[in-house]
């Protein structure tokens, strides 16, 4: 049996995707995407954050908490290759993973010092899923955490937003200003898995307690209708 260690749940990711569906595939890419990291009640103590002020981006450890599974493969299919062809569960970021742990960096917005679960951090570009539980907070040090001439493998070039999306004024106009350039972007970066190129088939996002329906032909991403999610 392969030796098991508990993990403390220290805090929860808290913002506007409550479905795995249109997140962005890796953290940044959006920075647009604003998010909170909620400590649990025992956690609260601005103590533990002294300093972390200095700091302009943290490393999130987290859980794919709805990516959890008894067993494991030792291949999986990126959506970086276009979901068609295997590599080893070690050499990609998959969610299905023998420990589903996730690694994410993420811009340190603000610390909210004071106020209803304070402290809070409010961070940028996260790519994780309202009530992620996350295990641990580490700084991001440049020196020893940035290498400009590391190998990147099959990931090397970045993805660039792949689609030109076509949102409607008055559709637009039922999304909070504050959240419509990171809806947006979420939205350019191709939330579809890579094996549905469907122009006729019509896709939902949830995002920030709307319900967001989209279409896709060619590179051009069409908003067809925005309403409020049902609770």
């Amino acid at each position: 049996m392969a030796e098991t260690v508990p993990l403390t749940v220290i805090a929860r990711l808290r913002g506007d995707f409550s479905t795995k569906f249109g997140i962005p595939r890796q953290s940044g890419l959006v920075e647009a995407v604003r998010s909170a990291v909620v400590f649990e009640p025992e956690f609260r103590n601005p103590d533990a954050l002294r300093g972390i002020e200095g700091f302009s981006h943290l490393w999130l450890l987290w859980e794919f908490s709805q990516a959890r599974r008894t067993g494991w493969s030792p291949t999986v299919r990126p959506p970086r290759l276009g979901g068609n062809q295997r590599m080893g569960v070690f050499a990609t970021r998959s969610p299905f993973r023998p420990s589903p742990i996730g690694l994410s960096c993420v811009r340190l917005e603000r610390v909210q010092w004071d106020g209803e679960n304070a402290p809070v951090l409010h961070v940028l570009g996260a790519d994780l899923m309202d009530g992620t539980p996350i295990f641990d907070i580490k700084p991001y040090v440049p020196y020893a955490d940035a290498y400009p001439d590391a190998s990147g493998g099959f990931a090397s070039v970045p993805k660039q937003p792949s689609l030109t999306v076509d949102f409607p004024a008055p559709l637009l106009a039922l999304v909070p200003e504050e959240k419509r350039a990171a809806l947006t972007g979420a939205l350019a970066q191709d939330p579809r898995p890579p094996y549905q190129n469907d122009p006729a088939r019509i896709y939902g996002l949830s995002f920030a307690g709307l319900e967001v329906r989209f279409q896709v032909a060619g590179d051009r991403l069409t908003v067809c209708q925005v309403e409020r999610a049902e609770k």
